[in-house]
C-alpha cells in the first residue's frame, strides 16, 4: 500500500512553496502583520489565483472538489513561511458551511469564497478559552444573536462570520453578514501578529440559521485542528532548517557550532521528534475524509502532538541561535509566536488529550 503524496499533491505543495518563496519573504511577513488589517489583499489574490480558497469547495460551487489532506498540505506550506492573512478562518467557514444543512447558504457563500470574492471567517470560542460547543454562552433568539466571541481571525476582513451558538434546538451553526447591525468588533493585540483575531460582540444582531447542529460545529472544529497541526509541521520543520543553518555557520572557539556534541544531539533529537510527527497530520486528515468514526480522536491527537513540537523545537531553536534568537529583528520569532497561537486556538494540548483519551473510552 502506498501512504505516501500523489503527484497531483506533491506539485500543489510545490507550487504552493515556490508562490511562497518569491511573494512572502520575512520582510513581506512583517510588513503585512504590522499593518492595521494584516491582510495583503495583493498576496491573498495570489493565493486565490493557485486556487487554495476553492480546494474542498465542491465542483457545482465552483471548487476543485478535493479532500482535507489536500488543504492540510497547502497550510503546512504557509506555516512553513509563517504566512499573514485570513487562510485558517476562510477555511474553517467554508468547511463549516460544507457541514451544514442549508443549500441556499451553500449556493450563496461557497462560489464567492472559492473565487475569491468574499472572505469568511469562524467565531467559535467563548471566555476563559472555552471551546465546546455544548457549553456556548452565545444565543440566538428569533433569528437574533446575542454575545462574545473574543478571538475571530480576521474578524475586520471577512464578509461574513460562521458563529457557533445555542438556538431554539440547541447549539447550532449561525450565519452574521459584514455591517450587520449589533455586531461591534474590537482588535485585540495578540502574540502571533502573522493571523490577527478580533473581539466580536453582537446584539440583537440578524444571523440566519445555517443547521447542522452540534456535529456540524465539531466537524468544523475537527478540520481546524488538522489546519492547525499541518501549519504547526510547516513551522517547526522551517524553524529547524534555519537552526541547523545556522549552527553550520556560526563560530565558536574557532569551529561552527554545528561542530559541538552537544547541539548536534540536539539538534538530531529535534528532527527524530518532529519527522515522525508528519504521519500524524496526514492520518487526521485522512480520516477525516475517509473514517468518519475515527476522525474527532486523530484530529485531537495531531492537534494535541504537533503544536506540543512546535512549541519545544521553537524554544530550543530560539536557545540554539543564543542572543541573536531573542532579539526582534531576527525571524525566528515569527514563528515563535505562530507556535503559541497554534497552541492555544481551538483549545489546548490538555484540552484536545483529554477529548482523545474520552473519545477512546479510557
Amino acid at each position: 500500500m502506498n501512504f505516501g503524496l500523489s503527484e497531483e499533491q506533491e506539485l500543489l505543495k510545490s507550487t504552493v512553496k515556490r508562490f511562497l518563496e518569491e511573494q512572502c519573504p520575512p520582510t513581506r511577513v512583517r510588513a503585512i502583520m504590522e499593518s492595521d488589517s494584516g491582510h495583503d489583499p495583493a498576496l491573498w489574490q495570489g493565493l486565490v489565483d493557485l486556487g487554495i480558497t476553492g480546494l474542498i469547495v465542491p465542483a457545482d460551487h465552483g471548487g476543485s472538489a478535493l479532500d482535507l489532506l489536500d488543504l492540510a498540505l497547502v497550510a503546512e506550506e504557509l506555516g512553513y513561511a509563517a504566512t499573514p492573512g485570513p487562510f485558517l478562518g476562510s477555511s474553517m467557514a467554508s468547511l463549516a458551511l460544507l457541514t451544514a444543512t442549508d443549500a441556499a447558504q451553500q449556493g450563496t457563500w461557497l462560489p464567492r469564497i472559492a473565487a475569491g470574492e468574499a472572505i469568511a471567517t469562524i467565531a467559535f470560542g467563548e471566555a476563559d478559552s472555552e471551546w465546546n460547543p455544548a457549553r456556548s454562552a452565545a444565543r440566538v433568539v428569533n433569528g437574533r444573536l446575542s454575545g462574545t466571541k473574543p478571538l475571530v481571525p480576521n474578524a475586520r476582513v471577512a464578509d461574513a462570520l460562521i458563529v457557533a451558538a445555542v438556538g431554539d434546538a440547541g447549539p447550532d451553526l449561525f450565519l452574521v453578514e459584514r455591517d450587520a447591525p449589533g455586531m461591534n468588533i474590537t482588535p485585540l493585540k495578540a502574540v502571533d501578529m502573522t493571523r490577527h483575531v478580533e473581539g466580536v460582540t453582537f446584539t440583537d444582531t440578524p444571523a440566519t440559521k445555517l443547521g447542522g447542529g452540534v456535529a456540524a460545529i465539531q466537524r468544523t472544529l475537527d478540520a481546524g485542528c488538522v489546519l492547525l497541526a499541518a501549519d504547526a509541521f510547516g513551522g517547526a520543520r522551517r524553524c529547524l532548517e534555519m537552526t541547523v543553518q545556522y549552527a553550520l555557520q556560526r563560530e565558536q572557539f574557532g569551529q561552527v557550532i554545528g561542530a559541538f556534541q552537544a547541539v548536534k544531539h540536539q539538534l538530531a533529537n529535534l528532527a527524530a521528534e518532529l519527522e515522525p510527527s508528519l504521519s500524524l497530520y496526514w492520518y487526521a486528515a485522512h480520516a477525516f475524509d475517509r473514517i468518519p468514526e475515527q476522525a474527532e480522536r486523530h484530529a485531537a491527537l495531531a492537534k494535541s502532538h504537533l503544536t506540543d513540537v512546535y512549541d519545544r523545537v521553537t524554544r530550543d531553536a530560539i536557545e540554539l541561535h543564543g542572543g541573536i534568537g531573542f532579539t526582534w529583528e531576527f525571524d525566528l520569532h515569527l514563528w515563535f509566536r505562530r507556535a503559541i497561537f497554534d497552541r492555544s486556538f481551538l483549545g489546548d494540548a490538555n484540552f484536545h488529550r483529554a477529548r482523545a483519551a474520552d473519545l477512546a473510552g479510557w
